[in-house]
């Protein structure tokens, strides 16, 4: 029996080990690259190429310490099958990450093109001052109630169930690892959407904010008890969303829009040709306020 246990244990420190090692290069690039910037709800995203590239660079930083158990059971059903003499693909943990990583980057942009919509409108009466509050209060509150549907449930499931879910989803070969992570994304897409939604609410590009949801996706997933871990995470969010909604100055790191750190990261997210009219200067900009 001992023998039979290291290369299990083996297996799993060679697998945990990277994907911590990679996420936390991906932390260390989002805090340089925002330069400890703290962007409030509804902070300009930047050009749609840098925040593609810092979205993906986000989730992999966010997700793949919970994603480890799924990469783990990945490799052991490949070494099963490269044991009996069948075909296996020795990329197979890349190729599953790089696919769980795609469908997350999709997301993002999906997510990008509701702040932008939303941003454009320009709706007076949803202004920080006026009913921004009640309104990222309501996102996330919306969050805790999505919690307790059955599609929450159901997509939580399959992400704490990674061996079931593999055997379900088998696919063979190259593309097949690729596809595997596909759909595993989509389902964690499904399980945390909604938080996600609450990231956005409380400020995307928040390095504050995104730890926080960050370990709540970790409590959800790995935490040994499932109805213990998703209680929390559902009081948390109620009792976030309440508080934005009717106290937002008292809420710890939340930034409100407009605030310096909100300036200072959207004029360090890209270069300032970005933001410059494309027309000659309008007198009124150079006037001080």
């Amino acid at each position: 029996m001992t023998q039979a246990r290291v290369p299990l244990r083996s297996d799993r420190v060679l697998t945990i080990v990277p994907l911590l090692v990679l996420a936390a290069a991906c932390w260390g690039l989002v805090l340089w690259r925002m330069g400890g910037a703290a962007g409030g709800p509804g902070a300009d995203p930047g050009p749609i190429g840098f925040f593609t590239g810092m979205w993906t660079v986000m989730m992999a930083a966010m997700m793949l310490p919970s994603l480890w158990p799924t990469v783990v059971v990945y490799r052991r059903l490949e070494a099963a099958r490269r044991a009996r003499g069948d075909y296996a693909v020795r990329m197979g943990p890349v190729l599953l990450v790089v696919g769980y990583l795609g469908a997350w980057t999709v997301a993002g942009l999906v997510g990008f093109l509701v702040l932008t919509a939303g941003r454009a409108l320009d709706i007076d009466g949803l202004s920080w001052d006026r009913g921004g509050p009640l309104l990222a209060g309501g996102v996330i509150v919306a969050a805790a109630v999505y919690q307790l549907t059955p599609l929450k449930d159901a997509c939580l499931r399959h992400c704490r169930g990674p061996f079931s879910f593999l055997l379900e989803h088998w696919r063979p070969g190259t593309l097949g690892a690729a596809r595997m992570g596909v759909r595993h994304g989509v389902w964690c897409i499904g399980c945390c959407w909604a938080l996600m939604a609450a990231l956005f609410a409380l400020g995307v590009m928040s390095i504050p904010w995104m730890t926080a949801i960050a370990v709540l996706i970790a409590v959800e997933k790995l935490l040994p008890w499932r109805r213990v871990a998703t209680t929390f995470v559902t009081v948390a969010l109620l009792v976030l969303g309440l508080a934005v909604a009717l106290v937002p100055e008292r809420v710890p790191g939340l930034m409100a829009p407009g605030g310096p750190a909100t300036h200072e990261m959207n004029m360090s997210i890209g270069p300032p040709a970005a933001w410059a009219p494309r027309s000659g200067p309008n007198p009124e900009t150079c006037l001080p306020r």
